[in-house]
């Protein structure tokens, strides 16, 4: 990317878009931490990114990536606890969690049984069950149906209206016309629209 420079305020919903290699994903690394950007800065809730932040923020990953082999519930305890959560809470988060996401009934299936849909707000559960103040999606519509797709949105609203940050990429319009508050096109590496 060239000098692309955004702001995400605290609970709005703020979207990347644009087609397949125009930066959305090296942002988004970026703002993570993940990758190192050449020049420039980053700020992340007034500090740089990196392990100072990380346990406020959420990531669902573009290419998904659960434990085959676990129960649902089991998956999301397991990343909660990871950004801190006690075994405890992450237990009744979980529940609360996959309830609320329709997945109740399927908590102790295992990923490899669940469908693409079922898994996918899995993944998403993982990202927010430590009730991150910043949620990054790296096309989180990706392969879903429309009442998956839609269910999803509602779950983007809901973070937002509770006081989370949203920062989303895509490719399509349509989802950020209905759910951002701002965004940010990016055409070929660099901020074409803000």
């Amino acid at each position: 990317v060239d000098r692309v420079s955004l702001s995400a305020p605290k609970g709005k919903i703020v979207g990347l878009l644009g087609p397949n290699g125009a930066g959305k994903t090296s942002t988004l690394r970026m703002i993570l931490g993940i990758t190192t950007p050449d020049s420039g800065s980053l700020s992340i809730f007034g500090k740089a990114p990196g392990r100072s932040v990380q346990r406020r923020i959420g990531y669902l990953p573009e290419e998904r990536g659960l434990y085959r082999r676990m129960t649902a519930r089991d998956t999301v305890i397991y990343f909660a606890k990871l950004k801190g959560m006690s075994a405890r809470k992450a237990r009744a988060r979980a529940d609360e969690l996959l309830d609320d996401l329709g997945l109740g009934y399927a908590k102790d299936r295992r990923i490899e049984a669940l469908s693409k849909g079922m898994a996918q707000k899995v993944q998403l559960i993982t990202a927010i069950a430590h009730e991150p103040e910043l949620v990054i999606l790296d096309e989180p519509f990706s392969g879903l149906d429309p009442i998956n797709q839609n269910e999803l949105e509602a779950a983007i609203r809901g973070l937002a209206a509770a006081g989370t940050t949203v920062l989303f990429s895509t490719h399509t319009m349509s989802h950020a016309e209905r759910l951002c508050d701002s965004f940010v096109i990016l055409v070929k590496g660099r901020k074409a629209f803000d």
